[in-house]
């Protein structure tokens, strides 16, 4: 499978999603089963958040790497309401037992919120600087955003992209190019 680099690790270009996953117990086995069918397939990159499910997501990610962690690119997101000096290691920590690993190789603020910008980006490089994750970035930020933010340790932007949500080819794909960054 193709890869690109994402904070600094060749993953595959596909990627498993789990928006949706970890909200109804009738189907927790077969979501398992589809994550781990996907990882032996070559899809070892798995995106979750703590919001997906209520966290729910996050337990069904960690059953399906349980044993098979050093094969993942594991990414999860913070809520902004959690984007706080003292929230994000609290919710790094609560989505770390949920997915029974002890780092997260991309951790992302799921959107812009309340705190500071500068207030997130230090706790996540606390959360680095300790171990507990990898890498950091942030999600769905337009152009404005991301100038805001002005960091050069963000891995990524992780947004909406599909055939019927093509808005970020007029402003934000042209600007996360030209600043050479994984979208």
């Amino acid at each position: 499978m193709r890869t690109i680099d994402l904070a600094g690790v060749p993953v595959p270009v596909i990627g498993q999603g789990t928006w949706r996953m970890g909200e109804n117990p009738d189907q927790h086995r077969a979501e398992v089963a589809a994550l781990q069918l996907g990882i032996d397939e070559g899809m070892t990159l798995i995106d979750t958040a703590e919001m997906y499910g209520e966290g729910g997501a996050e337990i069904v990610v960690g059953e399906a790497i349980r044993g098979r962690r050093d094969q993942v690119f594991l990414v999860s997101k913070v809520y902004p309401h959690n984007a706080s000096h003292k929230g994000v290691p609290r919710a790094c920590e609560a989505s770390l037992q949920r997915l029974g690993t002890d780092y997260i190789d991309l951790y992302l603020l799921h959107w812009r919120g309340q705190y500071p910008l500068e207030e997130t980006v230090e706790a996540f490089e606390r959360l680095r600087e300790a171990g507990k994750i990898g890498r950091w970035g942030v999600s769905n930020f337009d152009v404005a955003d991301l100038q805001d933010l002005a960091s050069p340790a963000c891995a990524t932007n992780q947004v909406l992209y599909n055939i019927e949500e093509r808005g970020i080819e007029f402003d934000l794909l042209p600007w996360w190019q030209q600043h050479h960054l994984p979208l």
